[in-house]
């Protein structure tokens, strides 16, 4: 048990970490869910397109695995430019497979969703190949800056810039929700979208804003998570969108604080599972806990219970 609590620091580190990425990815699900009831199962293909976007920046900027510019320069391209892909894609999987389906059965948008994310998953293989792409991200870390140590815990720099960029992200676009005009409109929107057009808001605008915004904050998971675990492939995204669903149903699906909560959540739920279970039993862990949470909470930790008009 003394070996358990020794672990336990590092463990919240790792969930942390984690936590953070899983919530970046609900942010996704549950912004577009919050305004067209609809499930945008391409997400997880925008993560993985982000992952490559990062890939390619950092392939471009090095030389034999050595990059040609300053190394912060470089990490901070592949971000940028990873939520500046990923948003674009976002707003053209709007405009092109969900727009024309919006008065449809929402059946029909379910299966123009899976459509996309078929097609994008298997665009990449074709490009991209099977083989999985390597980060090789040493070069860009100086070595004495590579491991941290505080007391017990170890805490790589590739973690730590996960948890800080998640972070400001996260608290980027909740300032942004609570304080810009824009974030008023999107709220009315999820709120009524039909009152809110009545009101002057320009709905189709805020949605393509919502699936930009969305797309991006999944793109730059995928850029951090190839810095974290140096590798991404085709397949990465279906693992990645099933977490990033998990965690949004978790905290509540239709709410940005209950998907970056539901992420952390998960994170760290994930972390503990592998303190006291084999790791292959990380991912049951994470579904047992959401499949509790449906059968006792349906509307999630932090959402709110539907009443249903008679």
């Amino acid at each position: 048990m003394d070996l358990y609590f020794q672990q336990l620091p590092q463990q919240l580190i790792n969930g942390l970490t984690s936590g953070g990425i899983y919530a970046l990815i609900a942010i996704g699900y549950t912004m577009v869910y919050g305004i067209l009831g609809m499930l945008n199962f391409a997400h997880g293909e925008i993560y993985m397109i982000g992952g490559f976007t990062g890939w390619w920046v950092l392939h471009l900027l090095s030389r034999q695995h050595v990059p040609v510019m300053n190394a912060a320069v470089v990490v901070s391209l592949m971000i940028i430019l990873a939520m500046g892909v990923t948003a674009v894609l976002g707003a053209l999987i709007e405009r092109l497979a969900y727009r024309p389906l919006r008065r449809a059965p929402r059946m029909n948008l379910l299966l123009s969703a899976l459509g996309v994310s078929i097609f994008l998953q298997n665009t990449i293989l074709t490009f991209q190949g099977a083989k999985a792409r390597v980060f090789h991200v040493s070069s860009l870390i100086p070595q004495g800056l590579r491991v941290f140590h505080l007391g017990g815990v170890v805490i790589s720099f590739s973690r730590l810039l996960v948890i800080v960029v998640s972070f400001l992200l996260m608290a980027s676009l909740s300032m942004m929700i609570k304080r810009t005009k824009a974030g008023k409109a999107m709220r009315a929107t999820a709120q009524d979208i039909e009152a809110a057009a009545y009101m002057g808001v320009d709905v189709d605008r805020i949605i393509v804003l919502v699936f930009i915004i969305g797309s991006s904050l999944g793109g730059a998971a995928g850029a951090l998570v190839g810095l974290l675990f140096t590798q991404v492939d085709y397949y990465v995204g279906f693992q990645a969108g099933l977490k990033g669903f998990t965690a949004a149903v978790l905290g509540g699906i239709g709410s940005i604080p209950g998907a970056m909560f539901g992420g952390l959540l998960l994170g760290f739920a994930e972390s503990m599972a592998v303190t006291f279970f084999p790791t292959a039993y990380k991912d049951v862990v994470a579904f047992i806990i959401l499949i509790a949470v449906l059968i006792f909470r349906p509307q999630g930790l932090m959402g709110e219970k539907i009443i249903e008009k008679v």
